[in-house]
């Protein structure tokens, strides 16, 4: 059988609502950051077979087909052509498994498997909430009303869903980001990024120029004390904006290739696609789903949690990486080792190819062999993705 191999990755540094990247239009941003990436790994941009690139909100400055506006942007070949993807939070890691699944088949050699999102021009929810503000509806059926009748579908509810299953309080789950921000803020300061962010020249809001290569959300000075002190999203709850993920601007591209590829040019293997799974679940609970997926994707592979070196998973909201570890029994120590989106940021469809740039780059400095990579997705889904280092 064919393989797919990951031959180059890059992603921006994550940039806080408002903050270094409010100023910079989406398809530029991921346009950027698919020149960065066709930079580095020295291919010819004309042998880009296609642009998958996963966005959560492809609305406004995101809609109309924003992989398409991306290469227009970025000064690729108008030969190259993209597509988008909607996974919700997993539509980049889902750009990276149908970019896979392209190559694996020999329909195309070279793929990009890319993610964008800019949630401060494009706020979260953005393209259906405006929808219904002017009349036109909303996208829960009367046949999801029927099977699932006066039952909200909430991230936030299935946060504390999560949290009161698996029996963490809040001081968990504050010990639990204190940890990001520390392992972000550790990674940040020994370069452990370097090899994955395509460094901006941004224009901030006073005018001054400067470079964008380091992740906005980082609280290098985060103490527990700190993260107690935000109030609680709801009363009676546990999860705050702090132990949750943090709203971010970015973009991640991952160059995909099969052997034939890799041959015709020149170009060297960072890891291969070891295993593809999706599995969906309770959407009311939403977020639990990464916990089966990975069991699925462990059994295909004919693997155990015990052969895989590093294990990425969303920092959506602290009980999702915790409910996930406990349920199947992880290692901590090899849990999200440079912090996650919690101190780092969530830029939602842009998510899962940063974290597989993370993951790669991880697994080289740290010459493990194996990694694991999984998010939990709106409507209670989840992808996994295992690759094997190179």
């Amino acid at each position: 059988m064919a393989e797919a191999y990951i031959a180059a990755v890059a992603r921006s540094a994550g940039g806080k609502r408002g903050g270094r990247l409010a100023g910079v239009h989406p398809a530029d941003l991921a346009g950027r950051v698919l020149a960065g990436l066709v930079g580095r790994s020295g291919i010819d941009p004309a042998a880009i077979e296609d642009v998958i690139m996963g966005c959560a909100c492809p609305g406004g400055e995101q809609g109309a087909n924003i992989a398409r506006n991306a290469v227009l942007a970025s000064g690729l070949p108008e030969s190259v052509p993209g597509t988008h993807v909607d996974r919700q939070c997993g539509s980049s890691q889902q750009a990276l498994h149908f970019a896979a699944a392209t190559v694996m088949a020999g329909v195309q050699d070279v793929v990009i498997a890319a993610g964008v999102e800019s949630m401060t021009r494009v706020p979260m929810g953005l393209p259906w909430t405006l929808a219904a503000k002017h009349g036109f509806g909303t996208y829960r059926s009367p046949g999801i009303e029927a099977r699932y009748p006066d039952t909200p579908f909430s991230q936030f509810g299935g946060a504390e869903m999560m949290a009161r299953k698996y029996g963490f309080d809040r001081a968990a789950l504050d010990a639990y980001a204190l940890e990001s921000h520390h392992r972000a803020a550790a990674a940040t300061q020994a370069g452990k990024f370097d090899a994955e962010i395509v460094p901006l020249e941004v224009e901030t809001a006073e005018g001054e120029t400067l470079i964008h290569k380091v992740d906005e959300g980082i609280r290098f000075d985060a103490s527990l004390e700190k993260i107690a002190s935000v109030k609680l999203l709801q009363e009676g709850g546990v999860i705050s904006a702090a132990n949750a993920s943090q709203i971010c601007d970015g973009a991640a591209a991952l160059l995909i290739v099969n052997e034939r590829g890799l041959k015709t040019h020149g170009l060297t293997p960072l890891a291969r696609v070891h295993e593809m799974t999706v599995l969906g679940h309770d959407p009311v609970i939403m977020l639990e789903a990464p916990i089966p997926a990975t069991e699925r994707a462990l059994a295909r592979a004919g693997m155990t949690l015990g052969d895989i070196d590093l294990y990425e998973v969303n920092e959506a909201f602290a009980p999702v990486p915790l409910a996930w570890a406990k349920a199947l029994g992880a290692d901590p120590a090899r849990l999200n080792v440079h912090g996650g989106a919690i101190s780092l940021g969530h830029p939602l469809g842009g998510s899962g190819a940063k974290l597989m740039a993370t993951l790669v780059s991880a697994l080289h400095d740290r010459g493990a062999r194996y990694g694991l990579q999984t998010m939990c997705e709106a409507g209670g889904m989840a992808n996994v993705t295992i690759v094997e280092r190179l």
